[in-house]
């Protein structure tokens, strides 16, 4: 009987722990959710901009992630073969590059879009708190490991 309750006393205290251990997972829409309210604060957005601005930004934001996860598709699958040549590592490198490249561009476009919405000063305020917001997400993340 002593047997059995140290083992369920030990049972509850690990799961305890492994729920204390896990970190707060966030969904696509809690997260964009956070990061909207912190740009819209950090960079004095009023409603009206926020509702003309933020589709915009979450759009440039979803064709962003569809180019980066193209192209971490392709480096994956070179990390799983054993037999790259040097010609497959060369087509990686220039198509990264040639990525981010297309990145920048989208974002000289979404730039040209969001001028006709927001005064210069906000959009810089905005670059500013996106910038803070990866950071301070990033801090979180290193503490919470702690």
């Amino acid at each position: 009987m002593n047997r059995l309750v140290i083992i369920i006393t030990l049972l509850i205290v690990s799961l305890g722990i492994q729920a204390q251990g896990k970190k707060e997972c966030l969904s696509k829409e809690q997260f964009r959710e956070k990061q909207q309210q912190y740009i819209k604060d950090k960079a004095g957005l009023t409603k009206e901009e926020s509702a003309k601005f933020f589709p915009l930004y979450f759009e440039l934001q979803d064709k962003k992630f569809s180019y980066n996860k193209e192209i971490w598709n392709k480096v994956r699958k070179t990390k799983e073969s054993e037999n790259v040549t040097d010609a497959e590592y060369s087509k990686i490198i220039e198509d990264v590059i040639k990525t981010r490249i297309k990145i920048d561009e989208l974002e000289l476009e979404y730039l040209h879009r969001y001028k006709k919405i927001l005064s210069p000063k906000k959009i810089y305020n905005i670059q500013r708190a996106e910038t803070k917001f990866s950071r301070e997400l990033l801090k979180g993340a290193g503490n919470h490991k702690k």
